[in-house]
């Protein structure tokens, strides 16, 4: 689009040929981040049909699996196979995924999503330059195409940062991943209680 408008001052022609690179743009952005999540979702699907068959067909040895990630993790054994056992009764294939491959199945990215959602973003990153190259005069459209850009690149890269902090809220009380420190702390308080000793009045306090 600068190569144009630096050949003509023709709106329409720098019209055009901005829409010509914005369309193609978004449609080879939004194509690329399809294929890229559609592999990744392929494989995360893979990976929790793995997991719900070995848990169908050896429930005892996932179960054993499950108790020694929880002893890596520091717990005592009898304290981790605890935690195993609860969480397998509450929801095995959850506790599994969380547990062995950070995967929830509630979580997984649809690639038609991500597409459109690439494909929206790079539209509007576009709108600042051709603007920048169709109003202003014509001695002015180049530089401020460049500073508009970027302008916009500075915009999308905070918005982009905050959105991903955003994303990353901590774990709700009643998670998977929070079950284990729940579980460990009602275990500690359990086995560090002792009933209170029992001792004879003295005889001045009966008498």
């Amino acid at each position: 689009m600068v190569g144009v408008a630096g050949a003509t001052t023709n709106t329409g022609a720098i019209l055009t040929a901005g829409a010509a690179g914005l369309v193609g743009g978004a449609v080879s952005m939004a194509l690329g981040e399809y294929v890229s999540v559609s592999s990744q979702s392929d494989s995360q699907k893979a990976l929790i049909e793995k997991e719900r068959r070995e848990l169908a067909e050896e429930p005892e040895e996932e179960l054993a699996e499950l108790t020694a990630i929880y002893e890596a993790k520091g717990l005592r054994p009898e304290t981790a196979r605890k935690v195993a056992v609860e969480l397998t009764e509450h929801d095995a294939l959850a506790a599994h995924l969380s547990a062995e491959l950070n995967i929830d199945e509630d979580d997984i990215v649809s690639p038609w999503h991500a597409a459109f959602a690439s494909a929206i973003a790079f539209t509007l990153g576009a709108v600042l330059p051709m603007l920048a190259i169709l109003l202003p005069p014509p001695g002015l459209r180049v530089p401020l195409t460049f500073i508009s850009v970027l302008l916009a690149l500075a915009i999308t890269g905070a918005i982009g940062r905050g959105s991903a902090a955003a994303r990353r809220p901590a774990p709700p009380c009643g998670s998977s991943s929070a079950e284990p420190l729940r579980l460990l702390r009602r275990s500690s308080s359990e086995a560090s209680w002792a009933p209170p000793e029992w001792s004879e009045p003295s005889p001045d306090r009966l008498g």
